[in-house]
């Protein structure tokens, strides 16, 4: 694996397909503590796509729960 821009936002897109497919975040197929760079890197950007899924898709619950509250009139 390249350790470059594409390979990061490939794995950025892998980590946010697992969570899309209800994945948790320990099913990266990455080794965040093995002495392969490549293996790290793949970790740490694997879980980054992941958290940043996750943190969207909190975000668009949030805001659906909020529309659908009562305006207290």
């Amino acid at each position: 694996m390249e350790l470059n821009r594409q390979a990061y936002l490939a794995l950025l897109g892998e980590g946010e397909a697992a969570f899309t497919a209800g994945d948790p975040s320990d099913a990266c197929p990455y080794d965040p503590y093995s002495a392969d760079p490549e293996q790290q890197f793949g970790a740490r950007y694997w879980t980054q796509g992941w958290v940043s899924a996750r943190t969207a898709a909190e975000a668009r619950q949030a805001d659906d729960e909020a529309a659908q509250e009562p305006t207290g009139q």
